[in-house]
């Protein structure tokens, strides 16, 4: 190790201004544990990191008590995980009076250092320090950070902009129970920019529309080369370049692999189940996709039940010329559940399917405890669609004895009731911002 060129590295991180950082929602606040921020590339956790620099140098945390680790940086790439531990060192030699303080380390992508979790843990276990870890989701999991520290993390789930996060970044603060006619229009107009263009933190801040669908598809080639291709020395790109265009249209529906092997079949492509099976547990350890499960009593069949697929950020149907806003919404309203999940553990997310084939997108439930069931459409002013809507609700709020449920659309807001059970209409735009 060159000693010279990590305290010149140390020294160099003292004097970086983190201020101008916008805030997201997640909190992450020092804790017993090894705090581990996992999700899909490029969606900010190293700048929640920073961010978290920036909060304890506000709370009298002075800068000689953190370090600043990113190994992807050329000047610390090529060290072995054995070196890790004497950074610390050579950090108290340039900052003696640090020596018996709390120290607060922060380290981006350590998985390109072989062995990491081992230096990981033995910094965790022998000296009296705060650490705050991020991975990219092509090497470093959340399954695999829990299974490599033993115990010793807490994992948060950073997801691209919520539309809250979103009117942040393009500063629009303004009281939303008191919108003027032009503030309102312009609200308006921001959510359909959301809605078409997702909620990437640099595609938010890029204003020409054109160059915000050419980062999306460089995201696109980063996840598909670096989380799929490389990580597990992929052969054929073309045929998880068809599996993904397969699921991508496939959003908001029950997507088996039955079908997609049938489907290649047909068009006389061989491949085994086992290897699709293989790929699409690729792209959800990727964050690509995310599928959720048929809510059953009995976690068995509801491991095994067929999945309907959504996406980390909608923003990328507009790489497979995919125009349905209905599924646009639904997307945005999964992703918002996961969010709140994150608020609490103890939620999880499923949809729901009768026995004679009536569906509603999502039910949450608290414990085993049933707390909410949620549709999604677009438009309810076809009469057909709005009875179709309803009584699968209706259905379902009967299976599970709720006294009322929830509608989610694009503008319609008002209340029913239906066999007893309150149906409320509420507009997207209200429900993530008032929810």
């Amino acid at each position: 190790m060159e000693n010279d060129r990590i305290k010149q590295y140390l020294l160099d991180f003292q004097e970086r201004d983190f201020s101008s950082i916008l805030a997201r929602d997640i909190e992450i606040k020092p804790s017993k544990k090894i705090n581990t921020i996992v999700g899909p590339r490029r969606t900010g956790k190293t700048y929640l990191m920073y961010k978290q620099i920036n909060e304890l140098e506000n709370s009298k945390i002075k800068r000689n008590q953190m370090i600043y680790l990113n190994f992807e940086n050329p000047l610390l790439y090529d060290l072995t995980f054995k070196q890790i531990r004497e950074i610390i060192e050579l950090h108290w030699s340039l900052f003696p009076e640090t020596t018996n303080k709390k120290l607060y380390v922060f380290i981006d992508e350590p998985q390109v250092i072989k062995n990491w979790e081992v230096a990981i843990r033995e910094i965790y276990d022998n000296f009296n320090c705060h650490i705050f870890l991020t991975g990219s989701s092509s090497k470093l999991l959340s399954k695999e950070i829990s299974t490599s520290l033993r115990g010793r993390a807490i994992t948060f789930l950073l997801l691209p902009l919520s539309f809250k996060e979103f009117l942040r970044f393009k500063r629009f603060d303004v009281d939303l129970n008191k919108l003027t006619t032009k503030n309102k229009a312009k609200l308006i107009n921001l959510f359909d920019e959301y809605l078409h263009f997702g909620g990437y933190p640099e595609i938010t801040l890029e204003k020409n529309g054109i160059d915000k669908i050419k980062i999306l598809k460089d995201y696109f080639d980063l996840i598909v080369y670096k989380d799929l291709v490389e990580r597990y020395n992929l052969k054929n790109t073309k045929l998880i370049k068809w599996l993904i265009d397969y699921l991508v249209n496939s959003l908001a529906k029950e997507t088996s692999i039955n079908n997609v092997y049938n489907s290649l079949k047909s068009k006389q492509i061989k491949i085994s189940k086992n290897t699709l099976y293989d790929y699409f547990s690729m792209l959800e350890d990727s964050f690509f996709i995310f599928p959720l499960r048929r809510f059953d009593y009995s976690i068995k069949n509801e491991n095994l039940s067929i999945p309907k697929i959504y996406l980390n950020d909608h923003g990328f149907l507009n790489l497979f010329s995919v125009e349905d806003f209905g599924k646009r919404m639904e997307n945005v309203v999964y992703l918002e559940l996961v969010r709140k999940q994150q608020q609490k553990p103890l939620q999880k997310i499923n949809y729901w399917k009768s026995i004679d084939n009536k569906e509603v997108d999502f039910i949450v439930r608290e414990n085993k405890t049933i707390i909410q069931a949620i549709q999604v459409c677009y438009n309810m002013d076809n009469y057909k669609t709005e009875q179709r809507e309803i009584n699968s609700l209706v259905q379902c709020l009967k299976y599970f004895k709720l006294k009322e449920g929830l509608i989610i659309t694009q503008n319609t807001k008002t209340e029913k009731k239906v066999e007893g059970k309150k149906i409320k209409l509420i507009p997207l735009i209200d429900w993530i911002l008032n929810g």
